[in-house]
């Protein structure tokens, strides 16, 4: 066993370790919430990882995402990801698809059996194919809602999407799952109120703010599904 593993070993044994090296898993999406579930995953020993984001880095990106560094801005999320876990873990395999998923398009990124899928997108159509795709090929998933505009992480939890409450993404993705004829989705939520901006950044249309963020939340939240996913992974 390499000496990079042999503590996550210690806590999960040979054989559970085994299974994360033998696994497949998509992630969709690289920011905030993605990027720390993706190296979470590369960290534990996972075999191989394949990363859709067809976006490249902002400055705005900084505050909050993992692969958002100055000198990074304006390469694609992808390209970086592939880098730096390609130095974490020489033996995971990397498959990158430098692209936006939509319904239109979903059966491109579906060309292999996953064991694990993880939806860390915005966009509710694209959430919904998503989610709609992996039930037809019976891939578990797990789907992160809002994570803009909050200042506490201990509320988040993981649990069915008909479970959750006050959560404006989950509202709209409830009844999109619904119509979609989909009686069951696991979600990553936080019944926490959204916090009113204090600052309006003069580049940005009042009405048509971005959420705010910041750097612990959806690092938390990345976090969190990436301990989901290896538990699902290895019971």
């Amino acid at each position: 066993m390499k000496e990079e593993h042999s503590r996550t070993a210690m806590l999960l044994g040979e054989e559970a370790l085994k299974k994360l090296q033998n696994s497949q898993i998509i992630i969709f999406g690289l920011g905030g919430v993605g990027s720390y579930t993706a190296e979470a995953l590369a960290r534990v020993g996972v075999g191989k990882l394949t990363l859709v984001d067809g976006d490249k880095i902002s400055l705005s990106n900084i505050n909050r995402q993992l692969y958002a560094l100055h000198s990074t801005v304006g390469k694609y999320k992808t390209d970086v990801a592939k880098e730096r876990i390609s130095d974490i873990n020489p033996d995971c395999r990397i498959n990158i698809i430098t692209d936006f998923v939509t319904e239109d398009n979903i059966n491109l990124f579906f060309t292999e059996k996953y064991d694990f899928c993880i939806d860390a997108i915005d966009d509710t159509n694209a959430k919904t194919a998503i989610a709609v795709k992996c039930e037809s090929m019976e891939i578990p998933l797990i789907a992160s809602m809002g994570t803009g505009a909050k200042l506490s992480g201990e509320h988040f939890r993981i649990t069915d999407i008909n479970k959750t409450e006050y959560c404006p993404l989950c509202r709209v993705m409830r009844k999109k799952y619904r119509e979609a004829g989909l009686k069951k989705v696991t979600v990553l939520f936080s019944p926490d109120s959204p916090v009113t901006p204090k600052f309006i950044p003069e580049t940005e249309d009042e009405k048509k703010l971005p959420p705010s963020s910041i750097s612990f939340i959806p690092s938390q939240a990345g976090l969190k599904i990436a301990e989901f996913t290896v538990n699902s992974i290895i019971q």
